[in-house]
């Protein structure tokens, strides 16, 4: 940050503010403290007729590999309508939001994914803004070598296995950098 964003001030420091207790942009001029907290993203698992609906990404990162539906939150939405309006923004699909599946951590990108159980209403979807392609997959059908990001790995492989048992129980996990060694 160069600037604060309430006064103006390019005065702004990056150290531990009063009463604080760790490092942050600061004000101090005006005392404002700048916040920058994880983001939030949202999707679904969409479900027709035992077909799971796939996008395939038109944008960086990962562009032209396969993912769920899913994106940043916007203010002013509850999860469960940031789940269903990413995606109709990314596959044209309506959904009924069922129950919260996944919750992956990934603090090193500063992220939360939550991933709901979503029904395709009517069967029908199509190829959104951010997508260059969109398609119903039968479980032998996943592309799992063209998957974009490990979140989405993660869901698709608990779903299948939870789709033989019909219990689908909700999964809370860290997910560490790509080469991380604990």
């Amino acid at each position: 940050m160069k600037f604060c964003s309430q006064c103006g001030s390019d005065k702004l420091r990056f150290d531990i503010p009063e009463g604080d207790n760790r490092p942050r942009y600061w004000c101090p001029d005006c005392g404002t403290i700048h916040y920058q907290n994880p983001k939030i993203v949202v999707g679904t698992v969409p479900v027709w007729e035992g077909r799971i609906l796939l996008c395939k990404r038109s944008i960086q990162p990962r562009s032209g590999y396969w993912t769920l539906p899913a994106g940043y939150m916007e203010n002013g939405e509850t999860l469960q309508e940031g789940a269903a309006r990413e995606t109709w923004e990314e596959a044209c699909a309506t959904v009924n939001i069922k129950d919260v599946y996944t919750i992956f951590n990934l603090p090193h990108i500063y992220q939360v994914y939550i991933f709901f159980l979503g029904d395709i209403v009517d069967g029908q979807y199509g190829v959104g803004e951010e997508s260059s392609d969109a398609g119903l997959f039968l479980p032998e059908e996943i592309p799992w070598d063209e998957l974009a990001f490990p979140t989405i790995n993660r869901t698709l492989k608990y779903f299948l296995q939870d789709m033989k048992t019909g219990d689908y129980p909700l999964r809370v996990q860290d997910i560490a950098p790509l080469g991380f060694k604990p």
